[in-house]
């Protein structure tokens, strides 16, 4: 910012100027003021460009085109004198500085600044589109952040500026780096190609630095990257990554549209997402901008220089190159006209006043402002203007945070009930009334509809998750029943099991192994907790952990203390207890080679299976009990048996079938190369694996034959996986990831979802409706089924 030399007009129409702001291709702008006390940043045409009778048309002709454009989150044209000596406009002027330099000042913003900027960016161009214009070099300098959101400046004189020469062989009019591949090549840049340019806006605020390269890349180099590169995304947050390469896709046709974005990003409005949305140190930073600013006035009004000291410094930005496409507003037909000066236009936009709140309750009464915004018309009376900017920042940083995330939310309203997943994976179909979910854009990951962490006490809840009838129980310490709407415990038990202890369900009724070691099978309500039975296997015999439940009994381990003198060994056994009296049903004792007490299991039919610590394979008759075969199984006992179509599923170095009957092998499957399979999950007939590679699989269960393989996942491969309609999702380990979701016809990942808290746990993943409930170590969320 500079003070205004003799050549400077000091009034343009009815504004008085205040400063130079800088200067680009187009012309000069300054900081100007109007007679009510509003704030403009006023553009004057260059004298040459101002005798060029077809720019004063087009010119003419944008200019009431951006009149239109009068949204929340740019910088609208409010003045124009097309017609003048030197055509002019004005535009509202945004106390904030641009996102170059906060990141220049501040380094990459945290991941909810990112998320509200790019939730407020993306309604900006809903704005401009509405108004028929693209915006065509949206980047970081035509960014601009106020104590409210964000602005987007420089949109009004897109076409007004490009005009004939879109058409001209070799000039490529926008910023490297940002500018979207149709136009880095002279095609037509249609909407998308500003989705573009607004995902490398996003990454820049993320990481700090430009997806294609940085400042000491030349244009020709970013212009490449640009067309045939890929990215450099790293260090986007994992809940933004997929929606940043949904926005920089090279096919404009793959690009989500900015509606899109807007409601993934802030589906109940981006007002809320914006809410204390600045770090404190930029805040900071933007508040003595601003009041710098606001003190400003006229030269020829203004007391002595000494008495105001210098006027505040505000960084313009690095100097434009001699390439007017580098510069806001640039018009590359011919040099810029001595004295017009070449550096890039800072700071101009909106005002940090948004539109009045319509009247009513809700805002406060007619003419209040929206939260954490001012207005600058003609000051009240005794207040200065940076009086009333100190009680706009005030109330904006008084403002908590929203807690919980947003999601793909319609609305609801809180009837209906859910119904549990099947035995299978398949999700429940019984969606609660009057709500409903969209579904994302390629790439983009719902938000949670909330959020919870579990066990204060310091015990984390640990798998397996159960739903039924519109609740969510973990197993832990205390088990707990959330409300899956609300995420609202409905109950908790102190004491019920051992963190991690299986649950299972049947009839209304969840079992499991009690936490007080008393060796017993405890039955509980599942709507209320309440203890129904309890179940004891005899003299002696003790109930260890459940296994597997089925229509008739529970299936538990036991450990029978009456056979051996030391007390420090165990005959292990098997056993069926009926889940409708309780009563035991068969009682089996196990061999000596497989009596080690770990053992994870599951049941289809007539045959129970399961494995040991002591690396064996065991499958008995449900009926009776009776073992059917035992075998050894490796070195990786560590896994929950997959039983589908009477075919038991062996992970390894080649995924094996063998034959529930005989334990002879029925197929195996080759990883072609990669390594070994993890444990397979099945549903409806179709094996779901990740290999060691963190490849997924989908493989007929009944040939071995492989349907499809995503090798598109840059996250640890699920180890769980359940499918609801069209969608599977999968539960990754603990090394990195969260829940993915593919398409369950064709492999092709839609989304990750991630809460960036490396706590070592697993993540587990459950359905209840249209909800999908997980868990990561202590914390506990709700996504939608989208």
């Amino acid at each position: 910012m500079e003070t205004l030399q003799p050549d400077d007009p000091r009034e343009l129409g009815s504004y008085r100027l205040l400063r130079r702001l800088g200067a680009g291709g187009m012309g000069r702008v300054y900081l100007a003021r109007s007679p009510g006390g509003r704030t403009v940043a006023v553009k004057v045409v260059r004298p040459d460009l101002a005798s060029d009778a077809d720019f004063r048309a087009r010119f003419r002709h944008e200019a009431e085109i951006a009149k239109a454009v009068s949204g929340r989150f740019t910088a609208p044209v409010v003045d124009a004198d097309p017609e003048a000596a030197l055509p002019w406009l004005a535009t509202s002027y945004v106390l904030g500085p641009d996102l170059t330099d906060v990141v220049a000042a501040h380094g990459a913003l945290p991941e909810r600044t990112v998320r509200a900027l790019a939730a407020g960016l993306a309604a900006a161009l809903q704005e401009v589109h509405a108004a028929g214009l693209v915006h065509r070099d949206l980047k970081p300098s035509n960014v601009l952040l106020a104590a409210d959101g964000p602005r987007v400046i420089d949109f009004g004189i897109a076409r007004a500026v490009d005009g004939s020469r879109m058409t001209q062989t070799g000039v490529v009019v926008g910023s490297p780096g940002y500018m979207s591949p149709e136009q880095a090549q002279g095609h037509d840049v249609g909407t998308a190609g500003d989705v573009f340019s607004l995902g490398a806006v996003i990454a820049f605020a993320a990481t700090g630095r430009g997806a294609f390269g940085d400042g000491s890349s030349s244009h020709a180099s970013l212009l490449y990257q640009v067309v045939h590169g890929e990215p450099d995304l790293t260090g986007v947050p994992q809940s933004l990554l997929g929606l940043v390469r949904a926005c920089l896709m090279k096919d404009p046709a793959q690009r989500p549209t900015p509606a899109q974005i807007v409601a993934s990003l802030a589906p109940q409005g981006v007002e809320p997402v914006l809410q204390d949305w600045l770090p404190s140190a930029v805040a900071s930073t933007i508040a003595t901008h601003a009041a710098g600013i606001l003190d400003l006035e006229a030269p020829d009004s203004a007391p002595a220089a000494a008495a105001f000291g210098p006027a505040p410094t505000i960084t313009a930005g690095p100097a434009a190159t001699g390439n007017a496409a580098q510069t806001p507003g640039g018009y590359p037909s011919g040099p810029p006209t001595p004295g017009y000066g070449s550096a890039p236009t800072p700071g101009y936009g909106h005002q940090p006043g948004a539109p009045t709140a319509p009247a009513g309750p809700a805002h406060g009464g007619p003419g209040t402002p929206l939260s954490g915004t001012v207005r600058l018309g003609e000051p009240a009376t005794g207040r200065s203007r940076r009086r009333v900017l100190g009680l706009a920042l005030g109330a904006a940083a008084g403002v908590a945070a929203v807690g919980g995330g947003t999601a793909w939310w319609l609305g609801q309203n809180g009837n209906g009930s859910d119904s549990p997943s099947d035995a299978a994976g398949r999700g429940g179909t019984g969606e609660p009334a009057g709500e409903r979910f969209t579904t994302p854009p390629p790439g983009v990951a719902p938000q949670p509809l909330w959020h919870k962490t579990a066990a204060e006490d310091g015990t984390s809840p640990q798998v397996p998750l159960l739903t039924h009838d519109g609740l969510l129980l973990v197993s832990g310490d205390p088990l707990v029943a959330y409300d899956v709407k609300t995420g609202t415990a409905r109950w908790s038990k102190k004491d019920a099991c051992r963190p991690g202890e299986p649950l299972l369900f049947r009839g209304g009724k969840v079992y499991l192994a009690d936490g007080d070691y008393d060796g017993v099978l405890v039955a509980l309500d599942v709507t209320s907790g309440e203890e129904v039975w309890r179940s004891r296997l005899g003299k002696g015999v003790t109930v260890e952990s459940t296994i597997a439940i089925d229509d008739k009994n529970v299936y538990v381990t036991a450990n029978d203390h009456g056979e051996s003198r030391s007390a420090t060994q165990y005959r292990t056994a098997v056993a069926a207890i009926s889940h409708t009296t309780g009563k035991k049903v068969w009682l089996q004792k196990r061999d000596w080679g497989t009596r080690d007490y770990d053992v994870q299991g599951s049941v289809s039919g007539k045959y129970l299976v399961y494995a040991d610590s002591n690396e064996n394979l065991t499958v008995r008759d449900t009926a009776t009990g009776a073992q059917l075969w035992t075998k050894k199984i490796g070195d990786d006992w560590s896994w929950q048996p997959t039983i589908a179509g009477g075919l038991v599923l062996l992970p390894g170095e080649e995924l094996t079938a063998v034959d529930a009957d005989t334990g002879d092998t029925v197929w195996t499957l080759s990883p072609d190369g990669r390594r070994g399979f993890r444990n397979p999950t099945a549903i409806d007939g179709v094996l779901y694996v990740s290999d060691d590679d963190d490849g997924v699989w989908a493989v007929n269960a009944r040939t071995g034959r492989r349907k499809w393989l995503c090798d598109d996942l840059e996250v640890e491969g699920p180890e769980t996986f359940l499918r609801v309609g069209s969608s599977l999702y999968g539960a990754t380990g603990s090394l990195g990831g969260g829940i993915v979701a593919l398409e369950a016809a064709s492999g092709t990942v839609r989304w990750v979802y991630d809460d960036n808290k490396n706590n070592g746990e697993p993540w587990q993943v459950a359905i209840s409706g249209n909800r999908l409930l997980a868990t990561h170590g202590p914390e506990v969320y709700a996504l939608p089924a989208v």
